[in-house]
């Protein structure tokens, strides 16, 4: 037989990317960057007003001799709207769009905060802060969602943990705001919360300037606006219609699947989306994401909510308390920087399980802290493992979960885990009393533990492809 018989049956079969292999495969762009930065600043504005709300509370418990008992209610109630906000974001991410419902959360929380500036009661002030959270609490796991099915494979996790970072600038903006407006005078916690307007405008930046998720388009059959996507993208790369057509025609080889989504096979558990994010494939790692979302609440926001109030009923003045924990709050900045490189190298699974377990020592060590000296150093330890360990956990979350119940697994993960944010504020005076401040931080050392253990269950995801 002639080899030119032959030359056909031993040519590799050509066939053309996926959509989700040619984005797998593509370098950091400017695109790229654009979309972390517009998804970024959001999560900053989220974090701003989570943060600011700590500061407002202490403020009040001056201006307005206001009870712990109502501290805790203002507290609680935002974590409840976030409850649900997070349920709902999810599982309208999942039908509405990405980018839609992302926007619309930036306005819902952000008008929302300017009206609670101009609150004359602590009822009207509960009342707001509902609303409040019901836009914080969607925002975020849709937001993760959306940058997750950007980023390429290989650097997803890190992407995700950059993303993540931008809290550790929108808290730090919520301390220097404490610091500087909260403390300026008895209306100056108003004018605090009238900053948390800025949402509601950027709402539009987002809305008219981010792209739709390529995945989810195409589950709704939208393939020429997918396909317009990805192309800009790969313009933003550098590549031009022929090369991405060169590109496309080697995927069949060996080498040409590498380059295109050095990923390695989905998991068949990936791929199952009959039965939702209880099936039989994915109830193990919906459960074990439960216990850690419901764990970093408890103690996260049990800490932080009320670290500037347990400062003030130590001695410290107003002043002195924000001060500090503007301090703690820059720990987080190294704290997302360690974890940005780690989850790349250690993979998702050890670096969450790690920044866990530095959390649950931190928190022994700054419980029984009884000195500005060891107060500072133990709290900057609990807030870098602390938000290093968010940062894991938002990038390992959408990729647990196949597109069709993305939106869906991460949100009602975070709902789950804003229940036990709703029992941090109840939680800490009552310790306090029963035991001070060390039995608070013994708690919380004891969810971190926890949720250490439940982060070492879930399936390491490191340089895998998202499922479809």
């Amino acid at each position: 037989m002639s080899p030119s018989h032959l030359a056909p049956d031993s040519a590799p079969v050509r066939r053309p990317l996926t959509r989700s292999q040619r984005l797998d495969r593509l370098p950091f762009t400017r695109k790229h960057g654009r979309l972390l930065g517009a998804s970024g600043i959001g999560w900053a504005l989220d974090a701003m007003d989570v943060g600011l709300i700590s500061f407002v509370i202490a403020a009040l418990a001056v201006h307005w001799d206001l009870a712990k008992s109502d501290g805790s209610l203002i507290a609680s109630a935002g974590f409840a709207g976030m409850a649900i906000g997070a349920s709902l974001g999810g599982l309208l991410a999942d039908r509405l769009g990405r980018r839609s419902v992302f926007a619309l959360t930036l306005l819902v929380y952000g008008l929302a905060t300017g009206a609670s500036a101009l609150a004359m009661g602590v009822g009207t002030l509960i009342a707001l802060r509902f609303v409040v959270g019901l836009g914080l609490g969607a925002e975020l796991p849709v937001a993760s969602t959306l940058m997750s099915e950007f980023a390429p494979a290989r650097i997803r996790g890190r992407i995700i943990v950059w993303l993540e970072a931008f809290w550790a600038g929108g808290w730090i903006l919520a301390a220097v705001i404490g610091t500087f407006v909260a403390t300026s005078g008895p209306t100056g916690w108003r004018w605090a919360l009238a900053l948390g307007m800025v949402p509601a405008a950027y709402s539009i930046v987002i809305r008219l300037g981010m792209p739709e998720s390529v995945r989810f388009l195409e589950t709704k059959g939208r393939h020429e606006e997918a396909e317009r996507i990805v192309r800009d993208f790969e313009a933003s790369a550098g590549l031009d219609a022929a090369a991405q057509g060169v590109l496309a025609s080697d995927a069949g080889t060996e080498e040409g699947r590498v380059a295109a989504d050095a990923v390695g096979v989905v998991p068949e558990a990936d791929q199952v989306a009959s039965g939702g994010i209880w099936s039989a494939a994915l109830r193990a790692r919906t459960a074990g994401l439960w216990v850690v979302w419901a764990c970093i609440n408890l103690a996260y926001y049990g800490a932080f909510i009320w670290i500037p109030t347990l400062l003030v009923d130590r001695g410290f003045t107003l002043t002195q308390s924000f001060t500090f924990t503007l301090i703690i709050t820059l720990a987080q900045i190294p704290g997302y920087a360690a974890a940005a490189w780690l989850i790349e190298v250690l993979g998702r699974r050890w670096t969450l399980t790690l920044f866990l377990a530095g959390s649950a020592v931190s928190a022994v060590g700054y419980g029984m802290a009884d000195s500005e000296a060891t107060i500072l150093v133990a709290g900057c330890l609990l807030s870098f493992f602390n938000l290093g360990a968010w940062g894991a956990l938002y990038a390992i979350g959408p990729e647990l979960y196949p597109t069709a119940v993305r939106g869906t697994g991460t949100g009602a993960a975070a709902a789950f885990g804003r229940l036990a944010s709703i029992a941090a504020p109840f939680l800490v005076p009552v310790l306090v009393v029963s035991g001070g401040q060390w039995l608070a931080f013994a708690v919380f050392a004891l969810a971190f533990a926890v949720a250490a253990a439940a982060a070492f269950t879930l399936p390491e995801q490191r340089g895998k492809a998202l499922a479809e």
